[in-house]
């Protein structure tokens, strides 16, 4: 009669537990509702997805437009051709990641490039200013006070905008453990090239960066992020460096 008692015992225990376990799951599925999504398609017929972060739209994908809006074809300055070719560009140019065309789930844009008065962004998008980075970096848990510093700032929002392990191009392809892409933004690591016209180190896999549309001085601010930190890094560089961009909805 007792070890019937304590079975009886047991199996209210774990039911009660699986209740509970399974209530937590609803709550949390409740409380991070799915991310609004779309598309948008460039002159070049390229078609990126978006995402809608809090009140702004994010292109989820890395531009990869060879022209500007008029159809004219952005200067293209390959990774084997002179670095001077790249360092010493005034009119706008861009490259391919590894110089492979078949590889090119983004591409790296001089300032000239996209401050062309013809534009590169889809129409109805355009170039982030650094106060719409901020606004994004926000809405993902940043202080203002943090926003509005330089260097690495923040706390955990940059692992928000990181794409998960197992994905090509992935941060976490390093060893990386802080991505969760819970934003959607969707962040890949392509690198840079470095405004004397050599590519950044460590590379493909590892970091990436994007400009915004604010300069300073004559210098421009940018975005960076990295591999091994969960957090965002915000600073000025020279207009000869190739980033990455990021289109915003007007």
């Amino acid at each position: 009669m007792v070890q019937t008692r304590r079975i009886q015992v047991y199996v209210l225990l774990l039911i009660g537990i699986s209740i509970t376990l399974i209530s937590s799951c609803k709550k949390k599925e409740e409380a991070t509702p799915a991310n609004e999504t779309g598309t948008v398609t460039d002159v070049c017929g390229n078609t990126y997805n978006t995402v809608k972060i809090g009140n702004q739209w994010w292109m989820a994908e890395d531009l990869r437009t060879t022209k500007y809006r008029d159809s004219s074809f952005i200067s293209l300055v390959s990774p084997s051709m002179a670095d001077s070719i790249w360092k010493n560009d005034t009119i706008g140019a861009y490259c391919n990641i590894l110089n492979n065309q078949s590889l090119a789930i983004g591409r790296c844009y001089n300032w000239y490039a996209i401050s062309d008065s013809r534009g590169i962004a889809p129409i109805g998008w355009h170039i982030p200013s650094d106060d719409e980075w901020k606004t994004l970096e926000k809405t993902l848990g940043m202080s203002p006070s943090d926003a509005d510093g330089t260097s690495w700032r923040g706390t955990h929002e940059a692992e928000k905008m990181k794409v998960i392990r197992g994905t090509t191009n992935a941060f976490a392809d390093y060893g990386n453990i802080w991505t969760t892409n819970e934003s959607g933004f969707s962040a890949l690591a392509l690198g840079c090239r470095m405004f004397d016209g050599t590519f950044g180190d460590p590379g493909l896999s590892a970091t990436e960066f994007w400009w915004t549309s604010t300069t300073q001085g004559n210098m421009v601010w940018y975005r960076y992020l990295d591999y091994k930190n969960a957090n965002v890094f915000r600073y000025y560089g020279l207009k000869s460096y190739g980033f990455s961009v990021r289109c915003v909805k007007d």
